[in-house]
């Protein structure tokens, strides 16, 4: 009985143990869990009243990332940002095996979306991309393997690299875009070259903790995220990409210029 209390407490003492140098108990979850069982990559699409297409961006997913993983060591998280159209439920009515929803209400900003879909994400691997697939594909498995080779933290798309990253762009976005760019390096002393480029791909437990400490819900959310990777210390690709599929955009320049400036402050004073 002595000898039965004495191995009871040496594997309580063993858990507790594992699960510090785990961290929280979330943590420790994935910790436990067998490996074998964790999709090598999390593919993370932030949703807004994307009805029109949304099924049509998991049909083109599920096949590439098919072929990408025969084994299907994969998982596409659909984020919904408080849609108000029947995104999410075609999303719920897929059929997908190896995609999912997650939700929140009301709508709160591109970045609560990726960052809700990041911190849900349950591969070594997470990338976030734009519903509408601005970069093709291909391209997910570019980053991917960029990351898997290189052992870097992260892999983030940079329009400014390549010589057409800006084609099929109006005057006025590009105007804007080397407006911003200036102001957040005179502002902050940003370093990285394209902060704002819809595609960017992490190491999944590294991203889980930057992504939990930012507060941005709007567009800049990215350049947050990036500020806290190079405080924090962590190897960052910059690759180059240009648009492949163009749609008409979203962002409201002269409107969300304006955000954006204010989000820039917020984030000086945050994360000093």
């Amino acid at each position: 009985m002595h000898r039965q209390t004495q191995s009871a407490r040496l594997c309580t003492r063993s858990v507790r143990g594992f699960a510090h140098a785990c961290g929280n108990i979330d943590d420790w979850r994935r910790c436990f869990l067998d490996e074998s069982s964790r999709p090598e990559l999390s593919v993370v699409i932030p949703v807004y009243n994307e009805a029109s297409i949304v099924a049509d961006t998991a049909r083109a997913l599920t096949e590439y990332l098919d072929g990408l993983f025969p084994g299907g060591e994969y998982e596409v998280i659909f984020s919904d940002d408080g849609s108000t159209d029947e995104s999410a439920k075609i999303i719920a009515a897929l059929g997908y095996p190896r995609v999912r929803l997650v939700s929140h209400k009301p709508n709160k900003g591109k970045g609560a979306a990726v960052r809700d879909g990041i911190l849900a994400a349950r591969g070594k691997y997470v990338l976030f991309t734009d519903c509408d697939l601005a970069y093709g594909t291909e391209v997910i498995g570019r980053f991917y393997g960029a990351l898997d080779e290189s052992g870097a933290d992260a892999a983030i798309g940079s329009r400014r690299l390549h010589e057409k990253g800006y084609a099929g762009y109006t005057f006025l976005r590009k105007l804007a875009s080397k407006v911003f760019y200036r102001t957040v390096a005179l502002l902050v002393g940003f370093r990285f070259s394209d902060s704002q480029c819809g595609i960017k791909c992490f190491k999944t437990g590294i991203a889980q903790k930057i992504f939990s400490q930012c507060k941005i819900d709007g567009f800049a959310f990215d350049l947050e995220a990036l500020m806290l990777y190079a405080k924090s210390g962590a190897r960052v690709l910059e690759l180059p990409v240009t648009i492949v599929n163009h749609r008409e955009s979203k962002v409201h320049v002269f409107r969300d210029a304006y955000r954006m400036l204010r989000d820039v402050l917020k984030i000086k004073r945050l994360h000093r």
